[in-house]
């Protein structure tokens, strides 16, 4: 935290080591608001996919935030298509790659995308806190789906989570 406050931004950010990560992200796009001088309710999140074989993080981006440690419940990440598949066959859990988020004005979501909801818990279901957001969902992150239409990955339930059960 020290080196956080007297030097640089870290170049990545646990999510799960927050304890309100609603707050981080609202956060990450105040501060790109003010450096654009654009106004923060016409921002919201577009998403990149980290390969860990060719993206280095060994630097923060120029703008948005690097987020790890988060994993996928329903699916897996296929690093050598760039796309969410099915899980392998025994396995509960996969653990997501580096997400970059970015704040952009006037993003849609790609109708290929699956809008993914992440969750601090397995338990899919919070209660509004004072502030209007759940006690565990998140935010939705778009990720590619090339060889299923989305629907297909909500009828299945397939979330990213911040933290396992087991």
């Amino acid at each position: 935290m020290e080196n956080w406050l007297m030097n640089d931004y870290p170049v990545s950010y646990w999510m799960s080591g927050f304890f309100f990560p609603q707050g981080f992200m609202t956060g990450v796009l105040q501060t790109h608001s003010r450096k654009y001088k654009t106004a923060v309710d016409k921002l919201s999140f577009k998403f990149k996919i980290l390969n860990p074989n060719k993206d280095l993080m060994s630097s923060p981006p120029v703008d948005g935030v690097y987020i790890y440690g988060l994993y996928v419940d329903g699916g897996r990440w296929d690093e050598s298509h760039n796309t969410i598949a099915d899980q392998f066959p025994g396995e509960l859990f996969s653990k997501m790659p580096a997400i970059h988020f970015i704040p952009a004005e006037g993003y849609v979501t790609s109708e290929d995308d699956y809008r993914c909801p992440v969750y601090k818990t397995s338990v899919r279901a919070g209660v509004l806190s004072t502030t209007g957001q759940s006690t565990n969902f998140i935010l939705h992150v778009d990720i590619p789906s090339k060889n299923e239409r989305p629907e297909f990955w909500t009828l299945r339930g397939t979330a990213l989570l911040c933290q396992l059960d087991t």
